[in-house]
């Protein structure tokens, strides 16, 4: 993406500070995972979203900028080059790479960064620390940025929350964001595509999270955008399934809710098929349930509709036709074989962390996301497409993907 872009996310966010603030965002850190090894890293999406530095090089970076009624000063405190350093971990970022990416003209090492940060607050120009705090649960551990505001040497100074915030600028996509979601897209289809291909009764789970891996990295994407969920048989009623570890029989439907990145832009796509390429009646009957659902949905999204009609409008729909087979009672909800929600939106975070009290208005994109779960015929799938919206609809971003029970058999079937 072009540097004009990161550069317009932050300025759009400086508007919104009062004169006299500093604002803090942290790109975080490597977190241990056992002896010398550590976790994968992976940048907070915030600061992603607003300076285009993302990926393994980039932790515990910091930007720093400062609001008064002379503009705003800029600062990103990065890894200085380390020569020693990197014949360990790789290379760092050069100060010039790091403009040239960001648009944010100073940047000076992380190691001085408390002390920069310090003799702005102690000089009397600022009243404001503005950070992006967030937590899931209260339960969860302390952030950066939870930390940085704990810190009582600047008590005089007052701390906001701009997450909110963020999150309203992430809600609708830039024209860049979504051709990279599209680019994205393509790699998704590759990776599906190849399983269904590969499918056959007595694979393994890992052996399909390995072709879909293979197909992503042939196409320059190392890692998913988030852990793939690959499943088969009973394991698909388990919602958020990672193990990788059961085995597909003859007749099994695998479940698979996967997705690729791009430019740092997720997809989310679900697809389910029989291992064995061919629908039995029961599958077929329920896979129709979820195909004319997410048809429907596809046809009445447009702006203004309130987002939460799309979760209650999609299990609104499929209930009726769960109904008409015979399978949901008249009384009954159709939570009953329905255990998730229908739609979330996708972007910087595979659940993209933006204002839902928005109404839908072109330019989101979030998932369509329509499960059926019914344990006693031994069924469990989800037809999960990425829908964007558009100025008088919708666009189904993976409708290329085989969907249809005839679309996948046929595909499965070499034809």
């Amino acid at each position: 993406m072009e540097r004009s872009f990161f550069e317009k996310n932050r300025r759009t966010l400086y508007d919104t500070l009062p004169e006299g603030s500093l604002f803090v965002c942290f790109a975080g850190r490597v977190l241990p995972q056992s002896a010398d090894a550590e976790y994968p890293y992976f940048a907070n999406r915030n600061f992603a979203y607003l300076t285009g530095l993302d990926g393994a090089e980039v932790h515990d970076f910091v930007l720093l900028a400062g609001k008064t009624d002379g503009g705003v000063e800029e600062t990103i405190f990065a890894l200085p080059p380390d020569p020693l350093a990197e014949r360990w971990t790789g290379r760092r970022l050069s100060p010039q790479e790091i403009t040239e990416r960001s648009g944010v003209e100073r940047v000076l090492p992380v190691e001085r960064f408390d002390a920069a940060f310090h003799a702005l607050a102690m000089s009397g120009r600022f009243r404001t620390l503005v950070l992006d705090l967030w937590k899931k649960s209260r339960e969860d551990p302390d952030t950066e940025a939870y930390r940085f505001a704990a810190r009582a040497e600047y008590p005089f100074l007052r701390v906001e929350n701009c997450h909110g915030q963020l999150c309203a600028q992430r809600t609708i996509k830039a024209p860049c964001e979504i051709e990279a979601m599209r680019r994205a897209m393509t790699v998704t289809r590759a990776g599906i595509e190849a399983m269904m291909r590969a499918s056959r009764p007595g694979m393994y789970e890992y052996q399909y999270k390995a072709v879909f891996d293979h197909a992503l990295a042939d196409r320059g994407v190392l890692v998913p955008a988030f852990p793939s969920i690959i499943a088969a048989g009973e394991n698909n009623f388990c919602i958020h399934y990672y193990s990788y570890i059961g085995q597909a029989r003859d007749g099994d439907m695998v479940l698979n809710d996967v997705g690729a990145a791009w430019d740092g832009l997720c997809t989310d796509v679900s697809r389910g098929w029989p291992c064995n390429g061919k629908f039995s009646p029961r599958q077929r009957q329920l896979y129709e349930c979820a195909y004319r659902t997410s048809q429907h949905m596809f046809s009445i999204i447009r702006p203004g509709m309130p987002m939460a009609d799309v979760d209650r409008l999609c299990h609104q729909y499929c209930g009726g036709l769960l109904r008409e087979i015979g399978l949901l009672g008249a009384d009954e909800a159709p939570e009953k074989y329905m255990w998730h929600g229908g739609a979330h939106h996708v972007g910087w975070d595979v659940h993209d962390q933006v204002d839902m009290t928005r109404p839908v208005a072109a330019g989101m994109v979030f998932c369509v996301d329509v499960g059926i779960y019914v344990e006693e015929w031994g069924i469990g799938f989800r037809l999960e497409d990425n829908c964007l919206v558009t100025e008088d609809g919708c666009e189904n971003l993976s409708a290329a993907i085989p969907r249809s029970v005839e679309e996948i058999e046929a595909f499965m079937a070499g034809r």
